[in-house]
């Protein structure tokens, strides 16, 4: 392909996509190969998050939890 018409943003943005439907389709892959060797009776079932780099973006914002002890501290 030639980058010449495309700026440098496009080529990022066609990267980071071609990386995530990459990581996709392992992360699918490498989840149907854990759960064909797992022990039913003493893990959970794993998901293709639990496989793919850029679904752990997702999962980590979670609740916020009470500040309020920083500002004692800090004020």
């Amino acid at each position: 392909m030639n980058p010449g018409p495309l700026t440098l943003r496009e080529l990022l943005w066609m990267a980071e996509s071609r990386g995530r439907a990459d990581w996709g389709r392992t992360a699918a892959v490498l989840a149907m190969l854990a759960n064909a060797h797992r022990d039913p009776k003493r893990t959970r079932s794993f998901k293709p998050a639990d496989f793919n780099p850029y679904e752990t973006e997702r999962r980590t914002v979670g609740k916020t939890k009470d500040l309020g002890i920083l500002k004692k501290v800090f004020v």
